[in-house]
């Protein structure tokens, strides 16, 4: 992604994107304040940073089936990708002692691995200690977090954060910026895909809700991964448990 540094507009690179995706981010950059462009323009202190602001939309428009909505980028250079819950410094999944030390200090993708391995038998509800993790026959399941999130985007799923941009504004104030510019695509998403489901994780994300352009998707609220009551939440699980995430295809 480019920063225009002639307009008060975004200008998005075509490498950044697919192109299914042009026409409506193009329209949807310009619902942004003039002032936050270029706020955006003149730091370099934000994360995921110019490159990466706009990775999300990699998924091509007309494969889109769901938008599972984080919250913000990871609060780390290394980690911050521009996907949401994609952790860039993650690599293995496992260890010998049960989850890798690496997702193991991710606490939200380690219980987005816990609910998954819950939901799919693999763990007691009662006992989701490293342990307990460490005697699962990891033989059939997939090893690393980017055959995690390829799965996701296989299936369908807009890895997409509430906002895109986390700043020393606070993560608040960087999803009231970004709500005009959600609130477009939304809009533009519903002519095109109406079928689409909102999945609503946590508190900022659910901010969408208030959208007039969300109103008509289907949605699924649910807490922030980072609280351990996402694990054992059925609704959470009996919505994931079909796609079989952790299974290699």
């Amino acid at each position: 992604m480019l920063l225009d540094t002639q307009s008060t507009t975004l200008d998005f690179s075509l490498a950044a994107i697919d192109s299914s995706w042009q026409s409506i981010l193009d329209t949807a950059s310009t619902q942004l304040a003039p002032e936050y462009i270029n706020y955006l323009r003149e730091r370099d202190d934000w994360l995921p940073g110019h490159a990466a602001l706009l990775s999300a939309f990699s998924l091509p428009l007309p494969k889109v089936n769901y938008i599972l909505f984080g919250e913000s980028p990871y609060p780390r250079a290394a980690s911050a990708n521009g996907y949401a819950f994609w952790d860039a410094a993650v690599a293995d999944l496992w260890a010998p002692t049960g989850l890798s030390k690496a997702v193991n200090h991710a606490t939200s993708l380690r219980n987005f691995i816990k609910m998954l391995c819950v939901c799919h038998g693999l763990l007691n509800p009662e006992d989701t200690s490293q342990t307990a993790i460490a005697v699962i026959d990891k033989t059939p399941l997939i090893t690393t977090i980017g055959e995690l999130f390829n799965k996701l985007m296989q299936c369908g799923f807009l890895l997409l954060n509430a906002t895109l941009v986390l700043s020393q504004r606070g993560v608040k104030k960087d999803a009231k910026a970004w709500q005009p510019f959600m609130g477009k695509v939304l809009h533009e998403l519903y002519a095109k895909r109406p079928n689409i489901e909102l999945i609503l994780c946590g508190r900022v994300a659910q901010m969408i809700d208030a959208l007039p352009s969300a109103q008509g998707f289907r949605k699924l609220y649910a807490e922030h991964p980072y609280n351990l009551s996402f694990i054992h939440n059925p609704e959470v699980q009996a919505f994931f448990r079909p796609f079989n995430l952790l299974t290699r295809s």
